[in-house]
């Protein structure tokens, strides 16, 4: 597949989890009284991420993160090449995955971005009001861990099928740990989106959820490689076959 539609894939995949994942933060989480909570959103952006596994990673590996992306590169399982690229439309997705957000969220009564549109902080930010050095070091760990994840469950020697199962799940349990302390990124990409949109505080804390998660996604990946690696690496083709029928590889 040529690397402009698998750029177009990473685009509208990381659209849609942004979309997804923090519009049902932004429109479901309290509505009105009997919402779907954190347990509800960490869901969200597990399901988001699972399907578009299923839907887009025989063709880019559906990384729809820049941390995975970088992560899967220091793993060995990315060409150089493809970083910038991916990394470039996964913004972009996210810019426009934020943008149709808001003009749904802005058609309600009394919606403001002030109230925080699912972005990530930190202090007073912060859902349950962690520190910065708390809420960078929550995001290296779980960005770490869920490159950890990812490159277990994409591995040859891993039921491949199942793996965009294990990813998802994945995403949902470490939203269920992060949410209270930043609302969770490990994705700088789903944190720029929302960002751009509510401005100052969040624009000026966005460093950190750029930072943080390349950071744990290197050392994920790279912990992955060197402790567990197969004596034959996942191929860099994201198209294995089973029974004639592609399924998602290097997610």
């Amino acid at each position: 597949m040529n690397l402009g539609r698998r750029c177009a894939a990473e685009g509208i995949g990381t659209a849609w989890l942004v979309f997804a994942g923090c519009g049902s933060a932004v429109l479901a989480a309290g509505f009105p009284e009997t919402g779907i909570g954190f347990l509800g959103v960490a869901v969200a952006f597990g399901l988001a991420v699972m399907t578009m596994a299923y839907a887009i990673g025989h063709i880019s590996g559906c990384h729809i993160n820049p941390a995975v992306t970088i992560g899967l590169w220091a793993a060995g399982r990315t060409p150089a090449r493809d970083v910038l690229p991916y990394i470039v439309t996964q913004v972009i997705g996210a810019l426009l995955g934020a943008a149709a957000l808001y003009f749904i969220a802005s058609g309600k009564a009394g919606f403001s971005v002030l109230d925080g549109f699912a972005s990530n902080g930190y202090g007073e930010h912060s859902p349950g009001g962690y520190s910065l050095g708390a809420g960078f070091l929550a995001e290296c760990v779980l960005s770490g861990m869920f490159l950890f994840i990812i490159m277990g469950a994409t591995d040859v020697r891993a039921p491949s099928a199942l793996a965009p199962v294990a990813i998802g799940l994945g995403l949902t349990l470490i939203h269920l740990i992060g949410i209270p302390v930043t609302n969770l990124s490990v994705n700088p990409a789903r944190s720029t989106g929302p960002a751009l949109f509510v401005g100052g505080w969040a624009v000026g804390q966005l460093w950190m959820f750029w930072i943080a998660p390349l950071i744990g996604g290197v050392i994920g990946g790279f912990a992955y490689r060197a402790l567990f690696a197969a004596e034959v690496e996942a191929p860099r083709k994201i198209v294995p076959r089973t029974e004639g029928r592609p399924v998602a590889a290097n997610i």
